[in-house]
């Protein structure tokens, strides 16, 4: 320790390790190391001693659309490890998580909870929209002008026009993409302080956020509570169920939050959250199904408006813990009203329920997810066109080869199949901007961006890859999609796919490497695709540095 210049005072302090995935491979994430030094800062001013250590991360904007997607919510798993490897490998007394990418936010929660010494939560924050030809854009309208210009109703130096304007500053996706559900869902646990989830990345406010964040642990280390899982509790994840409704949040949501569910020893798997979304009314007219992004909410009162709504009308549970002291509904005190355009009273919703479904069928017995968030066509009937990977669907939406009326299946790209669960965001891109958003559904064991839109249904349990009747699928086959009823439903018959199994053939898991040793432990996506057992128990020596 004096080799890194400390002296005797220094080495006497308490010892809180500021963790994130500093790098300069995304915008989401260039800013934390910056950040990283602010939080020492407050460390410091409050009697403590913060030591940096940064982790492996993938974004899923650089690695959307090829194979490198397969490393991206493996990074979630590398991220809570890494963290367990350096709090416990160094006994450290607290820690300060910083996040800006979207599986780096689920990651470093799962990471704090697993760990359970004190510890607060601190969002990168998201960029900026850009502007083009008068309206707000985020990466999702480059994405879908691609599909555009592929059908013929966008020109090469328009795509490259709005290439040049569409992310103008660091931080993460503006739109409700997955990194912003996820530091509402943070905020709403307790984890964070108050105004974090909304605050841009470019705000001057976000280093005082983070001075105050490193002296929050400091408090937590000194009166010993609110620890991880005094924040983790069925009431708390009920609660993160109800923001991701109430703002038609990412789909990714249902995956992370039983897996931080699970890291606190807690049962919480995609049927208790879709009993929360059944009831919770969409109150947020958020992009990428909505025309809002992250800077509109927080110039009302950020994520704290919708939550006190939700409080006052009896959706929420106002006796959880926050980092800050107090309770949720001591927390909301004084929050702003709805403005009636941005976010609505719950009297009017703009939708009676969430922006999430969960389906159940015989082709989808654990559950699939639907995003019907700003969806016009809540029932679909169509026949299926099957893929056996993103690759070859990619190739026949740009050959033209996706026509209206097709269920398109994506398969063998679930947590083991993939491996890793890739998003399809790049699929879903061209779809929609060759102006077949809901013409055609998109049925998938594999994920969706937050910024996917369109009749687009993922996490398709069980996965193809361990037996699901999704491996069982052939072209032509009718499929038929209801969110209202929250079914989905393969027509044929138990006889004709039960031979269809007796010819099956399981896919081989690949050899080598970090896919391998994530097939071999991943779990099924309807309980959050975890790769342990549960929650972690340290013997007290261990805990107390001992």
């Amino acid at each position: 320790m004096h080799a890194m210049g400390l002296t005797d005072a220094d080495i006497e302090k308490p010892f809180v390790a500021v963790m994130g995935p500093y790098g300069e491979l995304t915008p989401c994430n260039l800013h934390v190391a910056a950040l990283m030094k602010t939080v020492k800062t407050g460390i410091a001013e409050a009697g403590g001693l913060g030591r940096e250590s940064g982790m492996a991360m993938v974004a899923d904007s650089l690695s959307m659309n090829h194979q490198g997607m397969k490393f991206s919510l493996i990074t979630r798993e590398l991220m809570a490890d890494s963290i367990e490897a350096v709090v416990r490998g160094h006994s450290f007394d607290a820690l300060v998580g910083i996040a800006g990418c979207d599986k780096s936010l689920p990651g470093v929660l799962m990471g704090m909870v697993r760990c359970n010494v004190p510890s607060v939560f601190l969002y990168g924050g998201s960029a900026l929209p850009g502007r083009f030809r008068g309206r707000d854009v985020t990466i999702m309208d480059v994405y879908e002008s691609v599909g555009a210009v592929l059908a013929g109703t966008l020109s090469d130096s328009d795509l490259n026009e709005l290439e040049h304007c569409a992310v103008p500053t660091l931080g993460s996706c503006p739109g409700q993409f997955t990194a912003n559900t996820m530091a509402m869902v943070a905020e709403t646990l307790g984890f964070a302080l108050p105004g974090g989830a909304t605050m841009p990345a470019v705000h001057s406010a976000r280093d005082g956020l983070a001075r105050a964040s490193g002296g929050t642990v400091m408090r937590i280390l000194q009166t010993g509570s609110p620890l991880p899982r005094d924040l983790v509790t069925y009431k708390s994840l009920e609660n993160a169920c109800a923001i991701v409704a109430a703002t038609g949040g990412s789909t990714n949501a249902v995956l992370h939050i039983p897996a931080i569910a699970h890291e606190a020893g807690v049962k919480f798997d995609v049927d208790n959250v879709s009993a929360v979304m059944a009831r919770v009314p969409l109150l947020a007219d958020m992009k990428p199904g909505g025309r809002f992004v992250a800077k509109d909410l927080h110039a009302i009162g950020g994520v704290r408006v919708v939550l006190k709504e939700l409080l006052d009308a009896g959706y929420l549970h106002g006796d959880t813990l926050n980092v800050s002291g107090g309770t949720l509904a001591e927390h909301l005190d004084g929050a702003h009203a709805p403005d009636g355009d941005i976010v609505r009273a719950c009297a009017m919703a703009l939708a009676p329920s969430g922006g999430l479904v969960v389906l159940k069928g015989n082709l989808c017995a654990e559950g699939a997810l639907l995003k019907v968030a700003g969806l016009k066509t809540l029932a679909f009937s169509g026949t299926s066109k099957v893929f056996e990977d993103e690759e070859s669907c990619a190739r026949a939406v740009r050959l033209g080869e996706v026509k209206a009326g097709m269920v398109v299946i994506i398969r063998n790209e679930g947590p083991r199949g993939g491996p890793g669960m890739r998003e399809m965001l790049g699929v879903t891109a061209l779809i929609y901007g060759q102006g077949l958003g809901e013409k055609v559904a998109l049925v998938t064991d594999g994920r969706f961006s937050g910024a996917t839109r369109g009749l687009c249904i993922g996490h398709v349990s069980p996965e193809a890859a361990v037996g699901g009747n999704l491996a069982l699928v052939h072209d032509g086959d009718v499929i038929d999609i209801d969110a209202r009823s929250g079914t989905m439903t393969l027509n044929v018959s138990d006889e004709e796919l039960s031979d269809r199994r007796k010819r099956w053939v399981p896919q081989r898991v690949p050899k080598g490497g970090l896919l391998e040793k994530y097939a071999q432990c991943v779990g099924s996506a309807s309980l959050g695709a975890v790769t342990h057992s549960g929650a972690v128990s340290w013997p007290q020596d261990i805990i107390d540095g001992r």
